[in-house]
């Protein structure tokens, strides 16, 4: 059933994702533009190789709620009404999303894994998934362990993860949608698009998933007005199959490791 309500899901998100992306496009590009294959192989298996990281990580959280949690706390969280659970875990996760998503950027070694997902230079809706499975489950990490090991209820956390989903296709997806005012409170397409650009200014920029005055708050927003990114990825070789990508984090540290190589690409070196 779960796996028949996964289909039904990407399909609508297909349905509605192309044609807005065709009728609001921010940029010129093809519906079957270069490594669509590449991000299809990211779509469907993706999914069980961050499972099994994700499900250890839960499974630890769980363990300290239930162990070392001062038992307090369990039962403050369970008088939350449902709503205000959900916008306190909502506020939680985008917390973690920003500070693991920051280590991922300043961290070199960290960076050899997330620069798979900034290898994108076809940004579009389909990009959300472009990522190695070591970078969802980190990223994943920082957001849930926080939730679960606070106690919040799986229904809070179900909530944050369903906006989350949509808010990360959104965000990726090739459309020209301001927010006006709300552009330093709350993370909109062009907020993203200027994270993922290649260009200098806009580098080590735009780290938040949902709330975008964290950015404001620790000094990291890049949202110039009345400008659009112009180019994405990175600017070092990157490989471009599914396989390839999945290796390549490993490649560059065991070639640093073995040659202790200064030339292996760097954060300072890249989109």
């Amino acid at each position: 059933m779960r796996e028949l309500f996964g289909q039904y899901q990407l399909l609508l998100t297909i349905l509605i994702f192309v044609p807005f992306e065709q009728i609001f496009a921010a940029r010129p590009q093809k519906i079957l533009r270069r490594g669509l294959l590449t991000d299809m192989a990211f779509l469907f298996l993706n999914g069980w190789l961050v499972l099994v990281g994700v499900t250890a990580v839960l499974a630890v959280a769980t363990l300290i709620n239930q162990s070392i949690m001062p038992s307090a706390v369990k039962p403050a969280i369970g008088d939350i009404p449902y709503v205000v659970q959900v916008l306190i875990a909502i506020l939680i996760g985008d917390l973690g999303v920003y500070w693991t998503h920051r280590v991922l950027h300043a961290v070199p070694a960290m960076w050899h894994i997330h620069a798979v997902h900034h290898a994108i230079e076809d940004l579009d809706w389909l990009a959300a998934v472009h990522q190695h499975p070591l970078d969802l489950t980190f990223m994943k990490a920082g957001s849930l362990f926080p939730l679960v090991a606070f106690g919040f209820s799986t229904e809070a956390v179900g909530a944050y993860l369903a906006i989350y989903y949509w808010q990360s296709w959104l965000t990726h997806a090739n459309v020209r949608v301001s927010y006006g005012p709300l552009r330093h409170v709350l993370v909109s397409p062009e907020f993203h698009h200027w994270h993922h650009s290649s260009e200098l200014e806009a580098r080590d920029k735009n780290f938040a998933g949902l709330f975008s005055f964290y950015d404001v708050l620790f000094g990291s927003i890049h949202l110039p007005k009345g400008r659009k990114p112009k180019t994405f990825g990175v600017d070092h070789p990157m490989p471009s199959g599914y396989p390839a990508l999945l290796a390549y984090p490993f490649k560059v540290w065991a070639s640093k490791q073995k040659r202790d190589d200064p030339s292996a690409p760097r954060r300072s070196e890249v989109a």
